[in-house]
């Protein structure tokens, strides 16, 4: 698989590769209502894919060089109950969120005209835990894994890799994983797309826990497993946590792994009021980073209420540049 090896070529280039920051939050900065869409940012798939094409095409602007697809709350089940939609709609409508984000990656190389040597920017296939399905909050518990086995976790996540690979995801993205059963469905069912690679994070509740209450040294540990994920680490928690735990697991992070880190703003989500911001809990991830890095963080971006101008302030603070390298 060619990108894999451009994977390589990316994260062995100077400095951390720079994520992008919360699709869902850019689309509603412009204007769209998504909260409480059961289908999330993934509804726009159906309904207004420019708006996607438009907000990837924003993040690389702001210095991204790894963008993720609008699918985190993507499922084929759930395509087909909330869209009324064949199960090969369903199909085509996840895969379209690969082509979008290629689409806007083209847009953008033709736009910039790299010079000779600039690395191409890379598309992530986001899946989200079963949880995001569920519409509950319990990603950020997990508590649905005590009730399903490894073999029910992997029959649901198995065609949304699927479809994400084959629509040439240059990387797969599991992301805001909640629990060790959870994790382990994903790194086994990963070998049966034996030519993906793939990142791993976790939602946490606290400086050593994921969020079902498992040692976040164990979840590295089982992450080690696997020689198809080039990343392990966390994403959708607060800035403060990420030096914690990535201090909890570093000496059982595999030598050919690396971190991956997106936190949130550090604000907090109320099922009733929405996102609550404080001024001691919203912290810059730039001003933390850094030291993210020295921990050996290859991957830095941000999720909820991380817009495209954090991430050029990230840029700028990493690498020097707020042009992505392509």
């Amino acid at each position: 698989m060619a990108s894999c090896a451009r994977l390589g070529q990316h994260m062995n280039d100077n400095g951390p590769l720079i994520l992008d920051g919360g699709l869902a939050t850019e689309l509603e900065a412009q204007g769209f209502t998504l909260q409480g869409d059961p289908l999330w940012s993934a509804r726009l798939l159906h309904s207004n894919p420019q708006a996607i094409r438009d907000a990837h095409y924003r993040f690389l602007l702001s210095g991204a060089d790894v963008i993720s697809t609008a699918t985190y709350q993507a499922s084929v089940t759930g395509f087909i109950h909330h869209l009324d939609v064949s199960p090969e709609r369903a199909r085509e409508l996840l895969m379209s969120g690969v082509h979008l984000a290629k689409q806007a990656v083209d847009t953008f190389v033709s736009d910039s005209r790299p010079a000779a040597g600039q690395r191409r920017p890379l598309v992530a296939g986001s899946i989200g835990p079963y949880g995001a399905f569920l519409l509950d909050g319990s990603e950020y518990t997990g508590a649905y894994a005590k009730e399903m086995s490894v073999e029910e976790l992997k029959a649901w996540h198995r065609p949304h890799i699927s479809g994400l690979a084959a629509a040439g995801a240059d990387l797969i993205a599991f992301e805001t994983i909640p629990s060790i059963k959870e994790a382990q469905a994903v790194v086994e069912l990963l070998r049966e797309f034996p030519d993906s690679k793939a990142w791993l994070s976790f939602s946490c509740k606290d400086g050593k826990c994921i969020s079902d209450g498992s040692l976040f040294s164990d979840a590295v540990q089982l992450a080690g497993r696997s020689t198809q994920l080039v990343a392990v680490g966390v994403n959708c928690c607060s800035p403060a946590l990420v030096e914690p735990l990535l201090d909890s697991g570093c000496s059982l992070l595999s030598p050919d792994m690396s971190w991956v880190v997106y936190p949130n703003s550090g604000e907090e989500w109320d099922h009733s009021q929405g996102w609550i911001t404080s001024e001691e809990k919203s912290q810059s991830i730039l001003g933390l980073s850094q030291t993210w890095m020295k921990q050996g963080a290859a991957l830095i971006g941000g999720c909820c209420r991380i817009g495209p101008a954090h991430i050029a302030e990230l840029r700028r603070g990493l690498k020097g540049s707020s042009l992505c390298s392509v």
